[in-house]
């Protein structure tokens, strides 16, 4: 045949290729629905796999990069890890056996990020450190996105797209994700749950409620007990509502069995995770200890005691703390039940509609109002309490996001709505691009004043994890090398990745002093081995943290617990806030000292000299600039912008580490006489 000829082949019809068992969730079947271009292309929402990996990014570089913003992370939960794990460390009132309000097993499940970076990395504290952070922002990460994966399926594609990039750019999420409190863990836990609850509530649905039970139990006894607040609605909706059931009337007892039923065996179940934490809280302190009830009892059953001993805030303090943190989110966050409300009356067919049956069933309106309660009670709650602390808003943040995102959805709708009414035509509204730029505009103008809040951040205050670096890697190999004690780089080695030994600086007997500046110390990790930290005299006048035993004189209980200091009673710790005076170490004793001074507004005193101006006792090894909030205007002190203009409408202050000449001289002296 020649070559150019054409042939037909006729071949038997094969088999079918058999359906998907998943069939893709329909549009329909969402608690929002789209009421224009429905019969378009789904709008585009980042998969799974690629929203994890862009959340990982930015949670790492958090990571990497925030600031300690709350001494409490450090001397509660920081320095009884670095105890633990290196023998020595401040330690406070809240992690002694008379009180023990802090638990250890929340502590000790941070240790294995530090074992697997001491085995990589032999010595290096602050790897540790570091790995810890990058621990928890994957775990942030990973909640997250369950999230978001939850909402795209049971919410709407839109409402989702809006929560991812919300999370990704918010300053407030940043702060959090990576920080060693309970908050965020409890933060953690919660999204986790809350991302299972989304799921519409069924007969069949047993793991939703187990599931998100454990979770919302796990943050409330490992983490933060108050947090328990946030499965109100999730309880209520499990006990109460049809929520994805449909049940005819006359089975409405029995239905109403099974679900309680239900809710108390995943609660017995849940409950379950008390015995692992007070097996190891008991352990901890030699005594039988519930942490969670202690905590309870201690800030709300105590009456000349409590939270509020540590300062009181006014109602709006939350308020503008979320205003840093989120900017024109918190509104739109605050708006989500009234906008549900106009919704409901005005654009009713977004929210779904309910068949004509014989059966009850839940409107969408019911369940969507349940699922944007939490943030509302919890904000309720914590401004009704005197004692006010940024990190007490963490657990909620997600839920946060996701009601702004609802609400710029419903916004969105009612613009649509409107254009339609004017214009007589679906067809224009399907083709306007009005909407989408307006819920583009709001999330871009939302990003780029988070992204100029998180820089604020770090260029404003990241001085005293700036200085302890420098302290770690430019002045301590200068005084071994000033004493020929540094260890010598081969020729064939590149100076700028050895790594160098710092273990000879034990010959010096070096001690690095804190002042007014003690609650901005950013932990043992960051401070090398060798160099013990105290705290000077100031104007503070409440109890600073004291030092873990280094005897086990007055322990009790088993001997193969790894640390037994942690049963020792101490007779210098109390929990009415009153200062004790033997936590503090003479100023002649300190080899360095850091300190925080203002040249252009400066504030001294007996007890808070300008030690940076005191030359003849004291040298500047590095001073770093650190904003005089006080007097830096209001725009320019919490947002940050590029050029130096900006920069100099702000006041500024030099975080310094100071070198007591005389005490570093005559230990530099005595070393080289030594021979070492």
């Amino acid at each position: 045949m020649a070559p150019s000829t054409q042939n037909i082949r006729l071949r038997r019809p094969g088999p079918e290729k058999p359906p998907s068992n998943t069939p893709k969730k329909a549009s329909s079947d969402t608690i929002l629905q789209d009421q224009v271009r429905r019969a378009a292309r789904p709008p585009w929402t980042p998969g799974f796999g690629f929203a994890l990996r862009m959340l990982l990014l930015i949670r790492v570089s958090a990571a990497m990069y925030s600031n300690i913003d709350d001494c409490d992370e450090v001397f509660n939960f920081w320095e009884p890890l670095h105890f633990f794990d290196r023998g020595y460390g401040f330690q406070t009132w809240e992690v002694t056996p008379q009180y023990a309000i802090r638990s250890w097993a929340y502590i000790l499940m941070h240790l294995l990020p530090v074992k697997i970076a001491s085995f990589l990395a032999v010595n290096e504290k602050r790897v540790a450190f570091f790995a810890v952070r990058i621990f928890l922002a994957a775990i942030s990460s990973l909640a997250e996105v369950t999230l978001y994966n939850a909402v795209r399926e049971q919410v709407n594609l839109r409402v989702a797209r809006y929560l991812f990039f919300i999370l990704f750019f918010s300053a407030g999420m940043w702060n959090a994700s990576a920080a060693l409190l309970p908050s965020s863990f409890a933060m953690y836990t919660t999204t986790f749950a809350f991302a299972y609850s989304i799921v519409p509530s069924t007969a069949r649905n047993v793991r939703r409620t187990l599931f998100a039970t454990l979770m919302y139990a796990t943050g409330a006894i490992v983490g933060w007990p108050f947090a328990l607040a946030l499965a109100i609605p999730f309880v209520f909706e499990e006990l109460f509502i049809l929520s994805g059931d449909k049940v005819a009337p006359s089975s409405y007892t029995s239905w109403l069995s099974g679900r309680w039923k239900r809710v108390f065996g995943a609660g017995a179940l849940a409950s379950l995770i008390f015995l692992p934490l007070i097996a190891i809280d008991s352990l901890a302190y030699g005594k039988l200890s519930v942490v969670p009830f202690n905590i309870v009892m201690y800030n709300i059953f105590s009456s000349d005691r409590g939270p509020d001993l540590y300062g009181t805030s006014p109602p709006s303090f939350y308020f503008l703390n979320l205003l840093l943190n989120f900017n024109v989110i918190v509104p739109f966050a605050l708006l989500s039940y009234p906008s549900l409300c106009i919704t409901y009356l005005f654009d009713r067919g977004r929210l779904g509609s309910i068949r004509p049956s014989q059966a009850m069933e839940s409107s969408p309106f019911t369940v969507l109002a349940l699922r944007l309660a939490p943030f509302y009670l919890w904000l309720g709650i914590l401004t009704m309490q005197p004692h006010k602390e940024e990190r007490f808003m963490f657990p909620a943040y997600t839920m946060l996001c996701f009601n702004a995102a609802v609400t710029l959805y419903l916004v969105r709708g009612w613009m649509e709505t409107a254009f339609i009414k004017l214009t007589k035509s679906p067809y224009r509204a399907s083709r306007s691009s009005i909407f989408s730029s307006f819920t583009s505009s709001v999330i871009t103008f939302a990003a780029v004043i988070s992204v100029s809040r998180i820089f604020a951040n770090w260029h404003y205050y990241h001085a005293p994890l700036s200085v302890v670096f420098h302290f770690e890697t430019k002045e301590l190999p200068w005084l071994l090398n000033t004493t020929g004690l540094l260890p010598t780089i081969g020729a064939a080695s590149n100076p700028e990745e050895q790594r160098i030994d710092l273990s000879p600086i034990e010959h010096f007997n070096l001690t690095l002093c804190l002042g007014k500046e003690w609650y901005r110390f950013p932990s043992h990790y960051l401070v090398p081995e060798h160099v013990r930290v105290g705290f000077i005299k100031s104007e503070f006048e409440g109890l600073l943290p004291g030092h873990f035993p280094e005897s086990v004189e007055g322990a009790s209980g088993i001997s193969w617990w790894p640390r037994p200091q942690t049963r020792v009673m101490p007779q210098d710790q109390n929990d009415l806030n009153k200062e004790e005076p033997s936590h503090y170490v003479p100023v002649e004793s300190c080899s360095y000292l850091i300190d925080l001074d203002f040249p252009a507004h400066p504030v001294e005193s007996v007890l808070e000299p300008r030690y940076a101006v005191q030359n003849d006792i004291w040298e500047r090894t590095i001073c770093l600039p650190f904003l005089d909030a006080q007097n830096s205007p209001l725009l320019t002190r919490v947002l940050w912008a590029p050029g130096g203009k900006w920069r100099q409408l702000n006041a500024w202050g030099d975080y310094c580490l100071l070198r007591n000449k005389r005490l570093v001289g005559s230990k530099i002296d005595e070393v080289k006489a030594s021979n070492l």
